[in-house]
């Protein structure tokens, strides 16, 4: 394993692939890993990344200040090409980095306050073996939610461990795409889950909590670029839920902080100081 920075007590952990986007400009670092890693530096935490990629492939320096890095060998970066077409968004996996084993997690990270499970490619498992625990263990499940073909088209997959691993998760944000708009699925996911937040692009979220349903508009903005924004969201209404064990004030917050970030590409969306604190005033 190669380890960026000394090792340290983290209070977010975040685990999963950091990827390689591939764009008509060229290759940028992506992956829920990384903006959601960002977002909880930004929001005043220290914060830990397990993954795994080739470091020839991929620069990571935007993530090495103040983030503590755990990288597992693989040979590969993973690697996605978003693809517009006239039926809608293609999305291709090029590669795939070597599956992440939760026993190669460093020993001062198995019992972190807020742990973020956020698989992009299937490289995890769904549930934390013995041995880990986590004041709030939220995941992120679109990278269990999607397969692809030998050419690596991805398409929807069926998550065969979805009601177990929900039943032992804090809280899980997906967003609408990652279930291809299945409201029958969503409601089989709600009825497994003790919260479970479906993000809706500009209207807003959704959130299933204690059998009841509520919905949070989201502010208009000017849209520039929406990758990574339910990255964003996730973390902030994961660490949200940690401080105030309030679902709804924490997807208030996190609904009106991801929103900013939909006016700047890549990750220049990462919350500002300014925009942090204005949230942290409209919640009050």
């Amino acid at each position: 394993m190669l380890n960026l920075a000394p090792l340290n007590k983290v209070d977010y952990l975040v685990i999963g692939h950091i990827s390689r986007d591939l764009t008509p400009e060229g290759h940028r670092l992506g992956g829920t890993a990384a903006y959601a890693a960002l977002t909880a530096r930004a929001l005043g935490l220290r914060v830990g990344i397990l993954t795994s990629f080739e470091p020839r492939d991929l620069s990571i320096d935007p993530l090495t200040e103040d983030i503590q890095v755990f990288i597992t060998p693989t040979k590969e970066t993973t690697t996605f090409e978003n693809i517009e077409t006239p039926t809608g968004r293609q999305q291709i996996l090029h590669q795939q980095a070597a599956p992440i084993d939760f026993e190669h997690t460093p020993n001062i990270w198995r019992r972190t306050p807020i742990m973020h499970l956020a698989p992009v490619a299937q490289e995890i498992e769904a549930q934390l073996p013995k041995g880990f625990a986590a004041t709030v263990l939220g995941m992120t499940p679109q990278g269990w939610l999607r397969g692809w073909d030998a050419e690596g088209n991805i398409s929807p997959s069926k998550w065969s461990e979805m009601e177990a691993s929900l039943n032992h998760t804090s809280a899980a944000v997906l967003s609408m795409e990652d279930v291809q708009g299945d409201e029958a699925l969503i409601e089989e996911m709600s009825l497994a889950s003790r919260i479970l937040v479906v993000t809706e692009g500009s209207e807003g979220v959704r959130l299933y909590w204690n059998g009841d349903l509520r919905r949070f508009r989201a502010p208009k903005m000017d849209v520039i670029d929406t990758t990574g924004a339910g990255d964003i969201f996730a973390a902030a209404f994961f660490i949200r839920l940690y401080n105030t064990r309030d679902p709804w004030e924490a997807a208030r917050f996190a609904t009106s902080l991801a929103a900013y970030s939909v006016q700047r590409c890549g990750l220049e969306s990462i919350p500002t100081q300014e925009e942090i604190q204005n949230c942290q005033m409209e919640v009050l």
